[in-house]
């Protein structure tokens, strides 16, 4: 079996996801005093930022539009799952302390979810959002990274909504007062297998998969396995986040 064929549409639910950093959920909630006051994270999908809230918090109200993604989401003590989009939720107003949005406010209309986060939100309240870029661009090895350019064959396929992640949310204006966020990023330990499982669940690299065929794949599996030192070997893969964080005034509110 080649290398290559080790990918199928199974394969993605063994691909080593990113995980967020411990520090990163601890971050807006710092200095927090009414813990027992649930938070609301937006866009949960499979619940991972949802289920590191709930370390800090007895119940976390999790939603997403999708029910499917609702289904598979992980299952937490204290996590709440519901299929409610961001831009309309059944959250009472000002009952959050917090509003989490994990690798998905890009997603939302922002003209609708941002006066629904102004109506949930306490004075006081935090609002933070968090997603981590189109590429791992940094593996710990030169000849690796210059390997990694994966976005020209696939280019066309990506939706508009992932510019606005790409520039790390800079051009993204929240309707609080802004919180500046330290610098976080994520790290791995990923074999070649891992990381190209990683680059063929993205959305773009299956739509360009089924539209023009699996040779671009192909080629760039041999091109990282000649750079990356062969299949078993293990490298760190390091991907920034850009964070955006605003606390709610009650002028806002």
């Amino acid at each position: 079996m080649s290398f290559v064929d080790l990918f199928s549409d199974s394969a993605d639910r063994y691909a080593a996801a990113p995980r967020y950093p411990d520090a990163l959920d601890r971050f807006p909630l710092l200095g927090r005093r009414r813990r027992s006051t649930p938070p609301g994270d937006c866009g949960t999908g499979n619940g991972q930022a949802a289920v590191d809230l709930a370390r800090h918090f007895k119940t976390v109200w999790a939603t997403d539009p999708s029910q499917a993604q609702i289904d598979q989401a992980i299952p937490c003590h204290g996590v709440i799952y519901s299929v409610q989009p961001a831009e309309r939720v059944s959250f009472a107003d000002h009952s959050v302390d917090a509003i989490t949005v994990a690798q998905a406010l890009h997603w939302f209309e922002l003209e609708r979810f941002f006066p629904e986060a102004r109506r949930v939100l306490k004075p006081g309240g935090f609002s933070c959002a968090w997603g981590y870029s189109l590429v791992a661009r940094r593996t710990g090895h030169r000849r690796s990274d210059a390997s990694i350019d994966s976005r020209r064959p696939i280019r066309k396929y990506w939706a508009d909504q992932n510019a606005a992640l790409w520039e790390g949310y800079k051009n993204v204006h929240l309707p609080f007062k802004a919180v500046d966020a330290p610098s976080f990023s994520i790290r791995m330990e990923w074999t070649l297998l891992e990381y190209m499982a990683y680059v063929h669940t993205w959305s773009a690299t299956r739509r360009a998969i089924q539209a023009d065929g699996p040779s671009f794949f192909e080629a760039a599996c041999k091109r990282m396995d000649q750079a990356w030192g062969g299949q078993d070997r293990v490298r760190q893969v390091k991907v920034p986040l850009a964070v955006i964080a605003g606390v709610a005034t009650s002028s806002a509110a």
